[in-house]
């Protein structure tokens, strides 16, 4: 049976990758497609799979997507939406079965919120959206029967590792972090680095975002909300171990000392396919990971004093209700004002650190309630961030 899918962040680097699987992985059907502004991408992939539906940032975008289809003389026209409600759309498509939620931030909450509502599956490889709404995002797909299938090689590994296990026979689940580009530079130097030398990820290739919150291992923070909604470990049960060579993406340990591990290359197209095709196993035209290379694992436990971002998504998770949203938010606007050269590298946790400090957490009993607090977070960060010795207009 063809399963319909629609992707959203289809023009960025997990949308991409997911759609050069769907090449080769028969039994799929494109339906829907949204992207931010990259026009040229959008009409591509629109050229080859022919969706029904397609969604863009700005009425503008979908003004300069619908010129680049008359350019091109493309045969196929789908309906071309923007803005939030376009997002939402193409994820409640009534007869898409999956939905790829490959947006970064808190764009994607809705659209997933909506998409679980209706049942679907989502294949979640936005984590801000359980980090700011786990309970809600979790109870609503318990309540319609939906499924939410981890694309984050970390979460996937673990649902892997998890296959067949029962609950009470696991100890801990273990997330690795490759350490990002700072792993080793000391301390004093971290107030120097600039976003260029940030955006240099060792190991994996990803988007600007993602990537300054591996620097500050803030994605490893982020990740731990997202393990304990998806999984339902408690924050204590849930460990970080650096290990730079990314090969074991991530382990859980027994209640008799086992653990069990997950090894791969550093590829997100292995965990893209395991969550479209879940619970089926398919061949695959990606290389093969060679075990008879020399390798060496190494593992140590993360520095919570050089990289603090780790030890506030502790705090808020712990703390729980909209203490999480509001953390994701502050990160958002700081990493942001970081990549325009606006605040040093260190600020991005003293500026998170504050807006939490200033934050009463209430426990949301709709998406509404996760905005408001996301949106007063977003301004309340801005403003801090101005306060900030060292911060400054952007570069031009």
């Amino acid at each position: 049976m063809t399963k319909r899918i629609a992707i959203l962040g289809s023009t960025g680097s997990i949308g991409t990758s997911a759609l050069a699987l769907l090449e080769h992985l028969e039994g799929f059907r494109v339906i829907g497609l949204a992207a931010s502004r990259n026009v040229a991408r959008l009409a591509d992939q629109i050229v080859r799979f022919s969706p029904r539906l397609v969604s863009v940032a700005t009425a503008e975008a979908a003004a300069e997507l619908d010129a680049e289809l008359d350019r091109r003389g493309a045969s196929w026209r789908p309906r071309i939406l923007h803005g939030p409600e376009g997002l939402i759309a193409v994820a409640t498509q009534p007869d898409v079965d999956i939905v790829l939620v490959a947006t970064v931030g808190a764009v994607g909450l809705l659209p997933t919120y909506r998409a679980l509502e209706q049942g679907k599956r989502v294949a979640l490889a936005n984590k801000e959206t359980l980090v700011m709404a786990g309970r809600l995002m979790t109870e609503q797909a318990a309540t319609s029967g939906a499924e939410i299938l981890p694309v984050d090689s970390e979460h996937n590994a673990l649902h892997q590792c998890l296959q067949g296990v029962r609950r009470r026979d696991v100890a801990r689940l273990i997330l690795t972090a490759s350490g990002g580009p700072f792993r080793t530079l000391p301390a004093t130097e971290l107030p120097r680095v600039t976003p260029e030398q940030a955006l240099q990820h060792p190991t994996w290739r990803m988007g600007p975002k993602i990537t300054i919150d591996s620097a500050t291992l803030m994605n490893k923070g982020l990740e731990v909300i997202e393990a304990h909604w998806l999984f339902g470990f408690a924050p204590e049960q849930i460990d970080i171990l650096i290990h730079p060579q990314s090969i074991v993406h991530s382990m859980i340990e027994l209640v008799d000392g086992s653990i069990l591990a997950q090894l791969g290359p550093t590829d997100m197209r292995y965990a893209i396919q395991y969550a479209l095709t879940y619970p089926d196993r398919r061949p695959t035209p990606l290389p093969r990971f060679d075990l008879s290379s020399a390798w060496c694992l190494e593992f140590h436990p993360p520095d919570f004093d050089r990289f603090p971002c780790v030890r506030l998504a502790y705090e808020a998770l712990r703390r729980g209700g909209t203490m999480p949203a509001v953390l994701n938010a502050a990160n958002e606007i700081a990493v942001q004002a970081f990549l325009e050269h606006r605040l040093p590298f260190p600020a991005i946790a003293t500026v998170i650190e504050r807006v939490m400090r200033e934050h009463e957490p209430q426990e949301p009993r709709t998406i509404e309630d996760v905005l408001q607090a996301d949106a007063w977070a977003r301004a309340r960060a801005r403003e801090v961030i101005a306060s900030v010795p060292g911060a400054g207009s952007p570069e031009s």
